[in-house]
């Protein structure tokens, strides 16, 4: 019992929900970088809550050279219990906001892989623009 209670513990906070939603509808392993553009929140933030997340058991990193992607541990039967539950509930502005950003960011990746890293929001939109007009 104390185990499906910290996992809806971890994921009574709008931040982890929102990065929650992100990898569920993405279905992507996302490094840090990715979800700091997407949710607009500092890097602090963002590892402060994945840290919480991973330690509830819905995520996993692997290290690809410099970059630690998050992978949804969407085995786990009590995870894929929450993930179809939630799928239903994880509908608002804000969510959307935030896939249309990851989206964006996505998009400027190579061959599936973050090369971009932690970058200012001005050069971000910068890059995005090239990459869809060009």
């Amino acid at each position: 019992m104390d185990k499906i209670i910290e996992k809806f513990k971890a994921l009574s906070d709008e931040t982890r929900l929102r990065i929650t939603n992100l990898f569920i509808k993405s279905g992507k392993n996302l490094c840090v970088c990715e979800l700091m553009d997407a949710l607009q929140l500092p890097q602090y933030s963002v590892s402060k809550a994945l840290g919480v997340l991973k330690s509830a058991g819905f995520f996993s990193t692997e290290k690809e050279g410099t970059w630690i992607y998050y992978k949804m541990n969407k085995g786990n039967a009590e995870i894929k219990a929450i993930i179809s539950f939630l799928k239903g509930y994880l509908i608002s502005e804000v969510f959307s906001e935030d896939e249309k950003r990851l989206e964006k960011r996505i998009a400027l990746r190579s061959n599936d892989k973050c090369v971009v890293g932690i970058i200012p929001e001005k050069e971000l939109l910068r890059l995005i623009k090239e990459k869809t007009d060009g």
